[in-house]
């Protein structure tokens, strides 16, 4: 099963292939969110400071009665964060409302503040003061990872070129229809594993007759033809679900899809309605 595959990552880290994803979850309903997927088989659990629910979420992680070592827990830098001391005290502050001795991987959420995603500023100097916090809290063993979200090329690059421990993840935006295929060979070329978040395209996709027809061909929904055309990219997706029918289909992802209909993904029509999500910044580009 997909659940119980990995990828390995510096450090002899291994972070397991598919992910929980928490974005839009309140953190009142964090805790049963994460027993459910945990309860299912799912190892991998994603949260940020900017969803709210870090609180939520390690109550879930605590109440699982799983060993902590055998939950790969996520949690992202807010995006506001570009100075040191900032960023220094943002770390311990998610370790103490994870209440947890360390997480296992550590973003810098966003390249820019989000007020300001896209709009030109790459704040260089103000990423590489967060990263150098991370990298601090990677030596200290806070952090067993850590790595970026939402970092274009010339972004990871201002941090591979100036810092002492490089990116392991970088988290970007990637599903059918919208794939950033430079980016992520930019990334695999310089030993960066790619989480792509939102791979069922926030629902963008769920209507699409042409994915609904391949999908039936291979016996699968669309959101798990989906979620499998980003593991054939060798992308580790981050699907989010709330039921647990759904992340059990998530997780049922064990087919291959053809090199054909693989390339026929690829060019796929770009997803353009993202419904609620469409007035976040990164789905507005």
């Amino acid at each position: 099963m997909i659940l119980q595959d990995s990828y390995a990552l510096p450090g002899s880290v291994t972070i397991p292939k598919l992910g929980l994803g928490t974005w839009l979850v309140d953190d009142d309903a964090a805790c049963d969110l994460v027993l459910r997927a945990i309860k299912i088989g799912y190892r991998h659990i994603d949260t940020a400071q900017a969803y709210g629910n870090e609180h939520g979420v390690g109550q879930g992680l605590r109440a699982s009665g799983i060993s902590r070592d055998d939950i790969f827990l996520t949690t992202k830098l807010a995006a506001e964060s570009k100075s040191f001391a900032d960023a220094r005290a943002r770390i311990d502050g998610s370790l103490k409302a994870l209440a947890v001795d360390h997480i296992d991987l550590m973003l810098i959420h966003s390249p820019q503040p989000w007020s300001q995603f896209r709009k030109g500023e790459h704040f260089f100097e103000g990423n590489l003061e967060a990263w150098r916090a991370l990298e601090e809290a990677y030596a200290a063993g806070k952090i067993r990872a850590i790595g970026v979200s939402n970092f274009e090329r010339t972004d990871i690059d201002n941090i591979l070129d100036n810092a002492g421990v490089k990116p392991m993840v970088n988290q970007v935006l990637a599903h059918v229809g919208n794939t950033p295929f430079d980016l992520i060979d930019h990334c695999r070329n310089k030993g960066v594993l790619v989480e792509a978040y939102a791979p069922i395209a926030h629902g963008a996709v769920l209507n699409n007759q042409g994915l609904d027809a391949m999908a039936k061909r291979y016996g699968v929904s669309i959101a798990q033809l989906c979620i499998r055309y980003c593991l054939e990219l060798g992308l580790l997706p981050l699907p989010k679900a709330t039921s647990a029918a759904h992340m059990s289909d998530n997780a049922a992802v064990d087919f291959v899809i053809s090199e054909a209909d693989m390339a026929a993904l690829v060019k796929a029509e770009r997803a353009t309605d993202y419904g609620e999500a469409s007035s976040f910044p990164v789905f507005a580009q």
